[in-house]
This record gives C-alpha cells, sequence and structure tokens, in this order.
C-alpha cells in the first residue's frame, strides 16, 4: 500500500461517521461498492449490483505474457433463444476459465455459432424470409442473452460457420483431402428424409428408423454422394484413445471404441466395369493374405453396383483386384455370412475349408489343386502391397462406413467441385475459394436446393475452359464443426485456415465442455480432422482435446394424461395425494423427467431467471448440487439453498463491517480462548482451500467445490464472537478467500463483497503471498494452503483406502513416485492388504496444495487347490 494511504489510516479514528468512510473507501479504491450493506438482500439490489460491475466482469484481464489455457465450451446452433442447456455448458465453462485465469494462467474462452443446417433453412421456409437473414437475426439476439448472463467470452474470436470468411477455409480443408483422395464421390444406399427431403447419415437415424430431425421413418435409395474416408485413420484413432494424454474421458473412450469398432481387418478397393463405365468398391477381410490367393467375390443383391447390372447373369460379372493383378469372378448372393456392415466377400476356395463350402453352394467353379501358404508372411505382403498402390491396406472394423458428407439442401457449405462432361469432377482452383451461396430472397417458391438455382450451377470447367456446372451439394454441418476449435486461435487468417504458429502454444484445447449426445459423432468427426490435419504437418498433436467435461442434459418434469400419451402444462395439473390429476377432467396424470422441451411444457425461460434473480444466482443454480456430468433435474424446489446462502453472504459482510467499526474497548475473551478460534479458522480455511482446489481445477465436479465453500460460510457463521470478528487475522482472511474462491462463479455478487471488504477498516492480514487489496477480486491470486498445512497423502490398494497420512504442503511437493511407495509400504495397513508383497503395477497423483493418491495394484494369486489328506 502506498505510504501516503498508509498515513491517511494511521491519523484517523476508524470509529467515525460514514461520511467519512465512504470519503475513504474512495480514496482506497478506484471503484467502490454500492454500501447497501444495511439492507437485506433483494433481487433489486442483485440486478443493481450486477449493473454496477457488469464492465468490470466482462473485461478481460491483460494476461498474454502467461501461460494459455485453452476452455473450449461447444458454439452453440444459433435458434435465436438460449436454453437451459446453454446456460449450463457456458456457466460451466465460464467459471473454469474464470478459475484458470485466477490461478495465473492466460485463458482463452471463445464463442461462436454452428449457423448452417436444416432447422434454420426450415425455419426460414415457415416464415417466408432468407436464411441468412434469420441466422443473423438470431445470433444477434442470443449475443445479448450470452453477454446478459455476464459470460466472459473473447468476442474478438467470434466466429460464423455460415460466414464465406469461415467456408472458405472448410472448402480449403475439403480439396486438401480430395488431393489426397480421402473425399470422394460414389453411388451408396441411403437414409432419405422424405419430410425434410436430404440424405442422412446412418448416425442421423434412430434405433427405430426414425430421422433425428423430422422424427419421420427414412426410406432407403441409391444415390451419387460425396464421402470423407475417415475409415482410413480407423486404427489410429482407435490406438489413440489408449493415450495417456486423455484426461477425465471415462466412459466416453468407451463410446468411441465402439463407434470405431476393433480394428481386426484391412480394406482394399477394387474395381469393376459397369455398362462403360469403371466402377470402385471396398473389399474388407479379416485376413489380408486372400487379397493375393483369392479366386472369387461375392456381392449382396442391396449393393449398389447390383443395382446398376440388374440383368446380368453372375457369371458374367467380374472385377479388378489390384493386388493379385487379375480378374476376380464376382457372384450375387444373399446367402454368404457377410462381415457385419459389409456386403462383398472375398473367399479363397483352395486355402480356406469354409470358403471351400460357399464356392461348392454356389457352384464357384474351383480347382483340386491345394498347396501350403505362409500366411503370416502373405497377410503382411498383402498389406504392404496395397499401402504401396494406394488402394487401401488401412486397418478398420467391419462396421464402421466412411463419412457421408453430401446433403441436398440449400443451408450449408458448397461442395467446391465442378462436374465437367470431358475431365470428371474438379477441383475448383484454390484462388476462386470461396464458392458463395447464391443470395435467395425467399425460400417460399420451394428453392431448397441448389440445383433449382441454373444461373449459379452454369460455369467454366477449370481445366478445359468448356461449359460444366457446379456440385449442388452441401456439406454435412458436422465438416464445420469438426475444425472449429483451431479458427478460434487465428481468426482472422486470410492466407490459410490457420497457422501452425498461432496454435502451437494452445493445442490440444485444454478443457472441451458440451453435452454427452455429441460425444460419439461430433468427437469422431473432429478427432479425425484433426488426426487428417496434423499428417499435413498443420498441427502440433493429433488429439484435439486433452480434458473432456461432458455435462448431461437439464430435465424438466413433463404430465401427460395416462389415457392417451398427450402433454399438457402444469398449470393444469393438481396434486391429490401422491397423485396427479387434470384439474378440469380429473384424468390421471402421468410424471416424468425429460429433455426440456416446448412441446413437453417442461422447459424453463432463463430470461425468466435472470429477471427473477439476476444473472449470478441464474449461474450459482445451474452449478450447485450437481456435478456437471450428471443430468440436471430443474426445479424451483432447488432456489431457497442458494437464496439462502447468498442471504447468509451478504450478512457475514454486514457483521464483519460492522464489528470493524465498532471494535470492542475491552477484551471479552482470553489469549488462550482467542488463539483457539484462530487456529479452528486457520485449519478450516486451509481445508477447505485444498478440497475446494481439487474440486474446481482436478476433478472439474464445480457442484462438490461450491459445497465446500458453503461449508467455509457455515464456519464463518458459527458462534464467532464479536472480538474474534473485529480482531482477528484468521476470520478476515478466511472471509476473503471465501470471496475469491466464489468469484469465478458469481462475479458481480463477489466483486461487491470484495469491494466491502475492501472498505473495510483496521485490516490485519498478511498479504505478502494472498492478496492483493488494490487489485479487485478477479486480479486476485487463486488461495493456496499454507506451507506447513498437512495435507492427505492417500494409498489405495486395489481400489479400496487402505492408509492416510498427513505431510505438510511443502513436502508434499517434493514427494516422488518411488519416495511415496516406499512410504506406504512400511505402513502395518498397506502390508497386511499386500501380504506378499508382490505388485503388479503403481501409480502415483500428486495434486499439488490439494493431495496425494498412490495406488498399488497386487498381483492376483492364483488359489489351488489341496488335497486332503484321509486317514
Amino acid at each position: 500500500m502506498p505510504v501516503l494511504q498508509l498515513k491517511i489510516l494511521q491519523s484517523y479514528n476508524y470509529q467515525r461517521t460514514n461520511s467519512f468512510r465512504n470519503v475513504l473507501c474512495y480514496v482506497l479504491r478506484k471503484k467502490s461498492s454500492l454500501r447497501l450493506w444495511e439492507e437485506d438482500i433483494s433481487t433489486e439490489i442483485k440486478l443493481n449490483i450486477e449493473k454496477h460491475w457488469s464492465n468490470d466482469v466482462k473485461r478481460s484481464v491483460n494476461s498474454y505474457d502467461r501461460k494459455p489455457y485453452y476452455v473450449l465450451p461447444m458454439f452453440p446452433y444459433p435458434s435465436g433463444n438460449l436454453h437451459m442447456g446453454h446456460v449450463r455448458v457456458y456457466s460451466i465453462s465460464d467459471t473454469i476459465a474464470r478459475f484458470e485465469q485466477l490461478n495465473g494462467r492466460n485463458s482463452i474462452h471463445p464463442i461462436g455459432w454452428d449457423a448452417f443446417g436444416l432447422p434454420a433453412e426450415n425455419a426460414a421456409i415457415e416464415r417466408n424470409i432468407p436464411p441468412q437473414h434469420w441466422t443473423k437475426s438470431n445470433i444477434n439476439s442470443m449475443k445479448i442473452q450470452l453477454q446478459q448472463l455476464g459470460f466472459n467470452f473473447d468476442w474478438n474470436r467470434e466466429i460464423s460457420t455460415c460466414d464465406p470468411n469461415y467456408y472458405k477455409w472448410t472448402q480449403y480443408i475439403f480439396l486438401k483431402l480430395f488431393e489426397k483422395k480421402l473425399a470422394y464421390q460414389s453411388k451408396a444406399q441411403v437414409n432419405w428424409d422424405p419430410v425434410d427431403k436430404t440424405v442422412l447419415a446412418d448416425e442421423q437415424v434412430d434405433d427405430l428408423g426414425n430421422s433425428w430431425r423430422s422424427g419421420v421413418k427414412v426410406e432407403k435409395k441409391y444415390l451419387t454422394q460425396w464421402f470423407i474416408k475417415t475409415t482410413k485413420f480407423a486404427k489410429d484413432l482407435y490406438d489413440g484413445l489408449d493415450n495417456g494424454g486423455l484426461e477425465n474421458w471415462k466412459d466416453i473412450i468407451n463410446l468411441q471404441k465402439h463407434w470405431i469398432g476393433e480394428c481386426d481387418g484391412v480394406v482394399v478397393t477394387f474395381k469393376m466395369k459397369v455398362n462403360t463405365e469403371m466402377k470402385t468398391f471396398d473389399v474388407w477381410t479379416s485376413e489380408p493374405y486372400k487379397f493375393i490367393h483369392g479366386n472369387f467375390v461375392t456381392m449382396n443383391s442391396s449393393h449398389p453396383l447390383v443395382q446398376e447390372f440388374k440383368g446380368h447373369e453372375s457369371s458374367q460379372l467380374s472385377c479388378y483386384n489390384p493386388i493379385s493383378n487379375r480378374e476376380v469372378p464376382v457372384y450375387i448372393s444373399d446367402n454368404v455370412d457377410y462381415p457385419q456392415g459389409r456386403d462383398v466377400f472375398i473367399g479363397s476356395s483352395q486355402t480356406d475349408k469354409d470358403d471351400l463350402k460357399i464356392a461348392l453352394s454356389l457352384n464357384i467353379p474351383i480347382t483340386t489343386d491345394q498347396y501350403e501358404i505362409d500366411i503370416e508372411s502373405d497377410n503382411r505382403k498383402a498389406i504392404d502391397m496395397a499401402l504401396e498402390k494406394n488402394v487401401g491396406g488401412h486397418f478398420v472394423s467391419s462396421k464402421l462406413k466412411d463419412w457421408l458428407i453430401s446433403r441436398q439442401r440449400y443451408w450449408g457449405t458448397p461442395i467446391p467441385i465442378i462436374h465437367c462432361s470431358s475431365c470428371g469432377a474438379v477441383p475448383v482452383p484454390y484462388e476462386q475459394l470461396p464458392v458463395e451461396l447464391p443470395q435467395i430472397h425467399s425460400l417460399k417458391s420451394g428453392i431448397h436446393t441448389l440445383e433449382k438455382l441454373d444461373d449459379w450451377i452454369q460455369c467454366k470447367c477449370p481445366k478445359c475452359q468448356s461449359s460444366a456446372k457446379r456440385e449442388t451439394d452441401t456439406m454435412d454441418t458436422f465438416v464445420d464443426s469438426s475444425w472449429y476449435y483451431y479458427r478460434f486461435l487465428d481468426s482472422t487468417n486470410q492466407e490459410k485456415p490457420f497457422s501452425i504458429e498461432k496454435i502451437r502454444d494452445h493445442m490440444p484445447v485444454d478443457i472441451y465442455v458440451g453435452g454427452k449426445e455429441h460425444a460419439v459423432l461430433h468427437l469422431y468427426y473432429a478427432r479425425f480432422m484433426s488426426y487428417f490435419l496434423h499428417s499435413l504437418g498443420w498441427t502440433p498433436t493429433k488429439e484435439p482435446f486433452k480434458k473432456l467435461v461432458v455435462q448431461g442434459m437439464v430435465m424438466g418434469q413433463s404430465y401427460k394424461l395416462k389415457s392417451s400419451g398427450k402433454y399438457i402444462p402444469p398449470e393444469q395439473v393438481e396434486q391429490v395425494g401422491k397423485e396427479y390429476k387434470d384439474k378440469a377432467t380429473g384424468e390421471p396424470v402421468l410424471t416424468q423427467w425429460e429433455k426440456m422441451s416446448k412441446s413437453k411444457y417442461n422447459g424453463e425461460n432463463p430470461e425468466r431467471l435472470l429477471a427473477t434473480y439476476g444473472c449470478d444466482t441464474t449461474r450459482l443454480l445451474m452449478l450447485a448440487d450437481v456435478p456437471p456430468a450428471t443430468p440436471r433435474r430443474w426445479s424451483d424446489a432447488t432456489l431457497p439453498g442458494v437464496l439462502n446462502w447468498q442471504h447468509r453472504l451478504w450478512m457475514t459482510m454486514r457483521e464483519f463491517l460492522q464489528h470493524r467499526n465498532n471494535i470492542p474497548a475491552k477484551n471479552t475473551l482470553t489469549p488462550e480462548e482467542f488463539n483457539k478460534y484462530e487456529y479452528k479458522l486457520w485449519d478450516s480455511r486451509n481445508y477447505l482451500i485444498a478440497t475446494t482446489t481439487y474440486h474446481f481445477k482436478h476433478t472439474q465436479k464445480l457442484s462438490v467445490g461450491i459445497s465446500r465453500l458453503q461449508s467455509l460460510t457455515s464456519m464463518l457463521r458459527n458462534k464467532i464472537p464479536p472480538e474474534v470478528i473485529a480482531k482477528s487475522k484468521e476470520f478476515e482472511k478466511s472471509l476473503a478467500v471465501l470471496i475469491i474462491m466464489l468469484a469465478p462463479v458469481t462475479p458481480h455478487f463477489c466483486s461487491e463483497l470484495w469491494a466491502g471488504i475492501q472498505s473495510a477498516p483496521h485490516r490485519v492480514c498478511d498479504t505478502s503471498n494472498l492478496i492483493d487489496w488494490e487489485k479487485n477480486v478477479l486480479e486476485q491470486a487463486w488461495p493456496k494452503v499454507d506451507e506447513h498445512y498437512e495435507l492427505s497423502f492417500l494409498c489405495k490398494v486395489d481400489g479400496a483406502d487402505r492408509c492416510d497420512l498427513k505431510i505438510k504442503a511443502s513436502d508434499l511437493l517434493k514427494l516422488s513416485h518411488e519416495k511415496a511407495l516406499q512410504m506406504m509400504l512400511n505402513e502395518e495397513s498397506v502390508k497386511k492388504r499386500l501380504k506378499t508383497n508382490e505388485i503388479l503395477k503403481t501409480k502415483f497423483e500428486l495434486f499439488p496444495y490439494c493431495r496425494a493418491i498412490l495406488h498399488i495394484y497386487p498381483k492376483k494369486v492364483k488359489k489351488v487347490a489341496v488335497e486332503e489328506n484321509v486317514v
């Protein structure tokens, strides 16, 4: 503190009038509190606090010299209105970003808009306005709502996938895929949505065969579509899930592995002449040697190529095998046990008895010659030949398909391909990107596909300059969102999608926050794109996301008539005993918790909460009680606990200021009694700092961390004598760290509390390593436990807690894996559990200033049956 201010403090009696204290407060502070401590906290006061501190809360701390920490929430589709799922995900990410900022990191917390797709286009058709106008209006509306919630996004990085400045680079990446023969066109049996009139990927059809968007039963069609060969990276993507650098992925690893499937076979691309054209198709087998020795191929009758040569006799069909370099006969049969997800089979009747049975059943000519082969050697040889000839050879599961990206709708990224009758599919030159969507004034006329816009379609072939046509399919929106996390880091680059120099120190994303419903498809596509871009040398790492926080859905209580299943609004329902009935008819009503939806009358409007309780209370409501990964059952019944806690915090500050301004003339406690309170406050403060930090930083169970802060509040209000409040260094320090640790969750409210404690006279805290009273609460350092406070060092044997030692925080930091193991092996409770001391493996986790955990996994001892001696 400056010398002048110290002299002011020393020269005046603090028990002066409020007006003088206000003047003094102004001297000390750049910005004072509202000084409403004598009034009970109310919504009006909270809203005034939020207005008062709004600019300070949104102002980013200049910390470019700090190590960056990339907090990425999944960007929203701009529907026009926030829902409670948005409030939850961004409350989580904003709290984590602010927490890391207090921990000395430069938090990068960007936001943008996943703006293309069917919902916007359908909404525009209903309203007879262009989708770009509808989308822009929604973005403006949602941006205001996000700002009202006090989220500290870096708006300078804002992107929108429907902006040509963004999708230009999506097209650029597509052309790179095309160059590497990873983007291709092929005829396929596809899922057709008859309502939205577009193709859906298999992943966008539910288990009942219904569209994920419209809900109608999909139809099967044969269409020529664009695919991305994600299967080429399948084995890498599967093995990458065992990367020790992935944190907190838990069951998401299993979901991803299940989706990709065990990569126990390889694919090779064969050729077949159909009419006058040469077509390609993939052949998968778990026995690659058959690409060398195979003597027949079978196809299911549903295969797309079969549809083109129906009427041909099966004996007339043949294909070219690029590995054996010879023609192989093709037979159509639905009676072959095809690999899961495949409709082609390659057989070798001379080397495989089961294949011989198939050949005999289909009357396939066979030779009686049999010979020995080296299967292991030929497997390797076939794979090497496929890789060398660039016709396959990559390991993949039989069930995994390539990514179908064609969509037959207007509102999407145009595929940058030109079709020429002479040159075939020709990529648009890079310098002509972006291929912009044509401007339309209305979709009312039924124009929802590019193929109806003739002026836009007609063009010149970049190769031969003859008349040609543009590709009229647009890309699946998953393509736009598969790489956006890179663009956020270099959003103004006009030369390329991003530069490795701009992303090198920021990737992989430190923590990715989003819904569990996106943990398979979006995450798979984003991982694929990251692996592909890494193969080009564009990125420093393969994996895009280090740590995941997957939040559960926000559920609302719905009511529906038992007889018809019709949903009714809650105001039509009354509770009679333990049952629910329709007020009008008395008919029984069923209740259940479901995903919030307007059609189910179980939604909650965030704007009501903002108007009624303020943004800090709304954020606190979303984060308290339930960990992020758990579905959140929304109910006003959760409000009293949070409101009461804010009330107790307000009263704690009021009483602190009162007692600091009216220090008792005489001591009512003996030094021993006073020190007893000091020690209790010191011990509780350190324990709750350690546990709060652990859950905010390492488990991301924010609700548990918040509960620790509630415990700290209770401790400060647990019959602490006025003399302790007035004079105690530990009370002041505990109150200060409580406000700092709550600030990432409720930044406005804590800014006001902090201004209150800053204005208090007779501050006695040692601020050398804890508090800077000249700065606001969001510029403080996150509290750490005292160096000599004893923290938990826990040992788990086979998952069970066996020993918990207490070690000084300073010593815990120096604890190595080897020393930790040695210490625990000397403990009787551990030795007793291990018995033989035979250890399979150990794992040591050190969480600085929080705790340490040693995991010991003993070898499993086989039980040997002992024969009894019979006398």
